[in-house]
């Protein structure tokens, strides 16, 4: 994957100039320097990042209590010295996931080994700043439940279920969220948490967790499409995120599928979202209902048997399916990975939407476009916002 792929612009936490800001800025570039160059002895890292040799000798020894680095003897120039590098198992990234009446919070590390892991219930129509407040906190207490340093923490990556101007980091016309809608994510975040912050769609960090968390590591060309409340999807193209002029992409859920249909959120007609989206076949199925209908009740009816839901995801499939066949035509991806709460319907959602595929797609397109359920359920997202920080901070899986 490409480290250095445009999501939003990278700033740092604390206030300019302060101490605790230069610090984190000093460790940030020792920690770069290993990521990128492998291992390097206190002289090198000095050339590198154009920091004192005894500014690098205080922060190896205070990343090396963190357990962020191991040190070990080695020669330079016929000198001894001490060889520095990264400790995978040390570095931690925060993974954020914000939906529409949830906040998930995973603490992960390079080898892909997850920390700790929670989430918490949000009101529908929440603000942002309850939401951001809720992860804060959901990330505290996870850090003391698993005994980690703060310090241990190279940066926290966030997606939201919607747009984000990658120019300035604000939430654009178009979220599931509409009252989160003109806020500069990454400042809000990064005042919250005082950590650097890293944010995307949640779309686009569940593709990035399809190549890095998931199977499809060698994919060089995938599409992943989460279906929920709302419908987005994610874009690797030739082995990198995509991310278009100014980060808006993937924005399937508004393609038109019926031009005389239901008016959307976003203010057209007939789009993907008005007939395929969890909230439409809520609407659908709770008609006559004492009480809305679940997303959870929607999988248990249909694995049931149950002949109005399995029409309303049929509908919902074919539609779906019709929607993808176009973007199939248009980037022509190896695998297309279905995900969101819905994925426990396995193949009663596949089947459908793959008949929609083969139906409005190129048929040799259709015919070698793999089409598959995600294994991560409703954990791609935050998996995904995990794997961003170590992308951006150009650290690999170890």
């Amino acid at each position: 994957m490409a480290p250095d792929a445009p999501v939003v612009r990278k700033s740092r936490p604390g206030q300019p100039g302060s101490q605790s800001a230069l610090r984190q800025l000093n460790r940030t570039r020792i920690t770069e320097a290993l990521a990128s160059g492998g291992p390097a002895t206190q002289a090198e890292l000095s050339r590198i990042t154009g920091l004192s040799t005894a500014t690098v000798s205080n922060i190896v020894k205070s990343m090396l209590g963190d357990g962020l680095v191991t040190v070990e003897p080695t020669t330079s120039s016929g000198r001894r010295a001490v060889s520095v590098a990264l400790d995978g198992h040390g570095a931690i990234a925060v993974g954020i996931d914000f939906g529409r009446t949830h906040v998930r919070v995973v603490l992960a590390t390079v080898g892909h080994q997850i920390v700790a892991e929670d989430s918490v219930r949000l009101p529908l129509g929440h603000h942002a700043e309850e939401g951001i407040a809720a992860a804060a906190e959901l990330l505290e207490r996870l850090l003391a439940q698993a005994n980690v340093s703060r310090r241990s923490i190279v940066g926290a990556g966030a997606g939201i279920p919607g747009p984000i101007d990658s120019r300035s980091g604000t939430v654009v016309q178009g979220a599931i969220l509409p009252e989160w809608v003109g806020i500069n994510l990454l400042d809000r975040l990064e005042e919250a948490l005082d950590l650097p912050v890293f944010a995307d769609n949640d779309s686009n960090l569940g593709a990035l967790a399809q190549v890095t968390w998931g199977p499809h590591a060698a994919v060089s060309n995938l599409m992943f499409l989460k279906i929920g409340s709302g419908i987005g999807s994610g874009l690797i193209l030739n082995g990198a995120p995509y991310y278009g002029h100014v980060g808006v992409t993937g924005e399937i859920g508004h393609a038109t599928i019926n031009e005389h249909g239901h008016v959307c959120r976003c203010g057209n007609r007939g789009c993907l979202e008005t007939v395929a989206s969890t909230a439409i076949m809520i609407e659908l199925l709770s008609r006559g209902a004492p009480r809305p209908v679940g997303v959870g009740e929607i999988v248990e009816r249909a694995l049931a048997g149950d002949a109005a839901t399995l029409r309303v995801v049929e509908d919902a499939g074919l539609a779906v399916g019709r929607a993808i066949g176009n973007v199939a035509n248009l980037i022509n991806p190896e695998v297309i990975v279905v995900g969101g709460p819905l994925a426990g319907l396995g193949e009663l959602l596949l089947a459908p939407i793959r008949r929609g595929l083969l139906r409005h797609a190129v048929p040799l397109v259709g015919e070698t476009t793999v089409l598959v359920m995600s294994s991560m359920g409703d954990r791609a997202e935050v998996l995904g916002a995990a794997s961003l920080v170590f992308q951006q901070h150009g650290i690999r899986r170890s």
